[in-house]
């Protein structure tokens, strides 16, 4: 038990799900949490991880092992997303994106032809996917897409269009594209598009203050032709792709308790070894009221997603759910990041300390997935019954 389970939720938890949660803390002690500052000030993207997060079976955990997956419960998937945001929230990103984003589209509303071709390759990270949903104007609208998918008399399809703030997106092999086929959202599909298409292109964002460990790129469709054969046959609606995001945010309600707890971690150890006014800092009445409330809402934190993933188990999670611990959990860490940066004083701003790295890429993770203020409205509208979107 760490000293930030002080509630001892370890308990809770089966053995073959500590076991998950342990190797993947070894690998981000091991392998992330030296390289991690470096890559962050670099704005590189640690790609020589990827193959042992594949060996890890990271990617697609909660998927069946019929297609190659780990098979895992919900509850040993969020410790995982949890350990890797410990690391960085960069690192937990491309494993959300690859699982949640694109393994799992495919796994939901992809043929057997497609999963069996595609799912396996990406749980060992041979493939690695992206997942093309939001629009430079339409970001907490994505019923507004513009991206165009016209059929043509051969069974195929014609992409135009682009999507913007992508994960993976230079990385990628192939992409999850949500176009339109038709004129409303109901015509909404998916297609598996190859990132070597003709016509497909991929730019980098510059200029990041934040998730600089990670990818980030606008894709852009000029006349991209895709086979019958890589539409998701089963994917239909704006409802498709807010499947894939309801699997993403439960990951990163995980995930942000992992970088709360990073930060609550070195804030303590900080404490007691920092003297001020010939006695560490932690004997002082201000410090202890910080790491009084950061332990505070970090269990309660816990016992939100470990419910959570016991519903998701059991079959019975709400969307919802899902939205009310990604708010709470990402606005938690946020905080928390802010609070030890500052109770570690000017030597906070280091990359040699990991909380204002966490602190910067948490505003990121507090806007994306859908934005605070839009899951707020998501839980307004569940306990009113009256819809303020418009």
């Amino acid at each position: 038990m760490t000293s930030a389970d002080f509630f001892n939720v370890d308990s809770s938890l089966s053995e073959e799900e500590r076991a998950v949660r342990d190797s993947v803390r070894r690998f981000v002690d091991e392998r992330v949490l030296p390289i991690i500052g470096t890559c962050y000030v670099e704005g590189r993207f640690p790609k020589e991880l990827i193959p042992v997060l594949g060996e890890l079976g990271v990617f697609g955990a909660n998927l069946p092992e019929a297609y190659g997956c780990a098979g895992l419960n919900n509850v040993a998937y969020g410790l995982i997303m949890q350990e890797l945001e410990r690391g960085d929230s960069g690192i937990r990103s491309f494993a959300s994106v690859q699982g949640a984003l694109v393994m799992y589209p495919i796994f939901a509303f992809g043929s057997e032809e497609q999963k069996k071709r595609y799912l396996p390759k990406m749980a060992t990270g041979e493939v690695i996917g992206c997942f093309g949903l939001t629009e430079p104007d339409f970001g907490s609208n994505p019923a507004g897409m513009i991206t165009t998918a016209k059929a043509r008399p051969d069974g195929s399809y014609v992409l135009n269009g682009a999507k913007m703030w992508i994960t993976n997106g230079s990385t990628a092999h192939v992409a999850i594209v949500w176009a339109k086929t038709g004129a409303d959202e109901a015509s909404i599909r998916g297609f598996i598009v190859p990132t070597d298409s003709t016509g497909f292109s991929a730019k980098d964002q510059k200029g990041k203050l934040s998730l600089r460990a990670s990818d980030t790129s606008e894709l852009v469709f000029q006349d991209v032709v895709v086979g019958a054969s890589q539409l998701l046959p089963q994917s239909g609606g704006l409802k498709s792709p807010l499947m894939c995001l309801t699997q993403a945010r439960y990951g990163i309600s995980w995930g942000a308790l992992g970088a709360a707890q990073a930060c609550y971690e070195e804030a303590l150890a900080y404490s007691k070894t920092r003297v001020m006014f010939d006695r560490p800092i932690g004997g002082f009445q201000l410090q202890q009221a910080r790491l009084a409330d950061m332990l505070t809402e970090i269990v309660k934190a816990q016992l939100l997603v470990l419910h959570l993933g016991r519903l998701k188990d059991a079959g019975t999670f709400t969307p919802q759910q899902v939205s009310l611990a990604k708010r709470n959990n990402v606005s938690m860490a946020t905080d928390i990041a802010r609070e030890a940066r500052r109770l570690l004083g000017a030597n906070g701003i280091l990359a040699e300390y990991a909380s204002m790295r966490h602190m910067a890429n948490l505003e990121s993770v507090y806007t994306y997935e859908g934005t605070h203020d839009i899951h707020t409205l998501v839980l307004g509208q569940a306990v009113t019954g009256l819809s303020a979107f418009n």
